[in-house]
């Protein structure tokens, strides 16, 4: 993987040898096969590690951890919850989060589901799993992928300070454990999603937490406005 990807040297300094390890060779074997039997894998390979390259570790803020990527052929780009800039309409999931920004900060994000701007700002949008399958959502759970994004949280845990973690729902909560709430905020809630919103991510404000946690702490606010 690392001879036609690209990683920026922040992460790469910590994550160079997962690379040669067991698990990422049995992943980097199960993703040939899959383009061997002509199964079309999203995102394109360019953009697995968009999150990691767009928000370099030393500007890392807030961590939003999603599952995996859309299924949709042209909507993944590498970014948890966002959409290429021309996809509409925007996935539900999305919809809801954005109907939450609005309740909470009064932004009025529905144009776009664009977020590649909120990552240059500081927002790594991390799914614990980077690649699909077309048309088949979570085709490439338990291949290795949550191994490697496992340590990428550790990496923010360990090497940043006050950075704001943002946990939607039971698979992102799980990741709690690894974090360490006296140098970090972790915000929980039910998932976004239409099945599970209703049941407390709505009223949630973790918009306006995030700013109030990184103001508190001298950094500056991300401006949530597309």
């Amino acid at each position: 993987m690392t001879n036609k990807i690209q990683l920026h040297p922040s992460w790469l300094t910590y994550l160079e040898e997962e690379f040669s390890k067991p698990y990422m060779q049995a992943l980097k074997a199960f993703l040939v096969e899959e383009k061997v039997e002509g199964k079309q894998i999203l995102p394109p390979s360019s953009l697995w590690f968009n999150a990691l390259n767009t928000t370099p570790l030393q500007e890392v803020k807030v961590v939003i951890l999603g599952q995996d990527p859309y299924p949709t052929v042209g909507h993944a780009h590498g970014l948890c919850f966002s959409v290429q800039p021309e996809v509409k309409p925007l996935p539900k999931s999305l919809k809801n989060i954005y109907k939450e920004l609005q309740e909470d900060i009064a932004i009025d994000n529905s144009h776009t589901g664009y977020l590649q701007p909120w990552a240059e700002q500081g927002v790594l949008l991390l799914n614990a799993v980077l690649t699909v399958e077309a048309g088949k959502t979570n085709a490439h759970q338990g291949k290795g992928w949550e191994i490697f994004t496992d340590k990428i949280i550790e990496i923010v845990n360990q090497q940043c300070e006050h950075v704001v973690f943002v946990l939607w729902g039971s698979y992102a909560q799980k990741k709690a454990s690894m974090i360490d709430e006296t140098k970090h905020l972790v915000l929980k809630s039910p998932h976004p999603s239409p099945l599970s919103a209703y049941r407390g991510f709505w009223g949630s404000k973790p918009f306006s937490k995030i700013n109030s946690y990184l103001a508190q702490h001298h950094k500056k606010q991300i401006d949530w406005q597309l």
